[in-house]
């Protein structure tokens, strides 16, 4: 059994209408509950009900996370190597009905960007393209690899969901992580907000970190784009999703990300609006649901909202990140996927972590050590 088969035992409506229900002795049980907290729990935490009890939650959530993360907070920055996408996405920026100019970023051109990332100070970089396999497919991906992998240790990979063996052969060129979002759990509205291109196919996508599970990746990264469909029910298949690849994949650590829908090219309208209250509700009833899972925030949000984030949950960071190929230093000038939020610097960043008293980390293991 793969996970589209456990995901059909459940219903959207079903699901928001368990959730909708949770009472406050719903929370209290889940706050006070030792050991593993379950699915139920989860849905109390991210519940109507749970807004009461935010200082709770957050002074737990920070418990938790220092007792299995430290005071840390890792460091990663994007590096877009194409705009090319033969998607027709809702959301995005770089969707195939959008008239924009195509970029990909040559080999000369990636060592130009390269560069300016380790002047950052980066050991962690993530790798994004769009979905177009015959221009930045598995080949193209391989030449990006063997051609960066002198200067990090770590590379992440967020491109279109791929076959078994081509994720083997990625992971034996050292791949480390991989994120594939769902965007929505929402089997109907997927379909609306992804008309054309293979990305339409949603079983496909869903399945897609069984196959990385059995490519044995070391890292994968879940989430939805909050926005496009209630996000409590959609949190909700995410930690049901996290749940069932860490029982039948246990070897894989996971991490999950809170991207909101952010501005673009073309823009959509958020169907439901997270207020930043709620998304702190989402990340530390996440801490509290799975001790082990990493969780990201990314330059969508702002820098107050960040600022304040820090000691309640999330172990990672991006800064100074630009999501346009080329946006370092080649072509700053093209098309963003989306606009961020917090423009400033690594550096600055890590200032305001250290301020806290957390040490922001640029490098926590080499591949040395494998």
């Amino acid at each position: 059994m793969d996970f589209y088969q456990v995901f059909q035992q459940h219903t959207w409506d079903e699901i928001r209408e368990s959730i909708y229900q949770k009472t406050s002795q719903d929370v209290i049980r889940a706050l006070q509950k030792s050991g593993k907290r379950d699915l139920e729990d989860f849905k109390a935490l991210i519940s109507p009900a749970a807004t009461d009890f935010l200082e709770e939650m957050a002074q737990l959530s920070h418990r938790l996370t220092q007792k299995r993360f430290g005071k840390t907070i890792q460091m990663y920055v994007p590096l877009y190597l194409s705009n090319e996408c033969q998607n027709i996405c809702t959301y995005c920026g770089f969707s195939f009905d959008n008239k924009i100019r195509r970029k990909t970023l040559t080999e000369e051109e990636i060592l130009q960007e390269v560069a300016v990332l380790k002047r950052m100070g980066y050991e962690h970089v993530l790798l994004v393209t769009g979905e177009a396999n015959q221009t930045v497919g598995v080949p193209y991906l391989q030449k990006v690899i063997r051609l960066i992998k002198p200067y990090f240790s770590q590379i992440s990979i967020e491109i279109q969901p791929l076959d078994q063996d081509e994720y083997e052969i990625l992971v034996a060129e050292g791949v480390h992580a991989v994120l594939v979002y769902q965007e929505t759990y929402h089997e109907e509205d997927y379909k609306k907000h992804h008309p054309k291109g293979k990305k339409s196919n949603f079983q496909y996508r869903i399945q897609t970190p069984d196959r990385l599970g059995a490519a044995g990746i070391h890292k994968m990264g879940l989430g939805v784009l909050i926005g496009l469909e209630d996000w409590r029910v959609d949190c909700f298949f995410t930690a049901l999703h996290l749940r069932y690849l860490e029982k039948r994949y246990w070897q894989s650590t996971y991490s999950i990300s809170f991207p909101r829908l952010r501005p673009f090219s073309g823009g959509l309208e958020p169907k439901v609006e997270m207020s930043d209250r709620e998304l702190v509700q989402l990340i530390c009833a996440y801490r509290i649901f799975d001790e082990e899972v990493e969780l990201s925030i990314s330059t969508r949000e702002n820098e107050i909202f960040r600022d304040n984030i820090i000691k309640l949950g999330i172990t990672s960071m991006s800064a100074g990140s630009k999501t346009n190929p080329g946006g370092y230093v080649v072509e700053p000038e093209s098309l963003e996927q989306f606009e961020i939020s917090d423009e400033r610097s690594p550096q600055a960043i890590a200032s305001v972590i250290q301020a806290q008293g957390y040490e922001a980390v640029w490098k926590n293991w080499d591949r040395l050590l494998q």
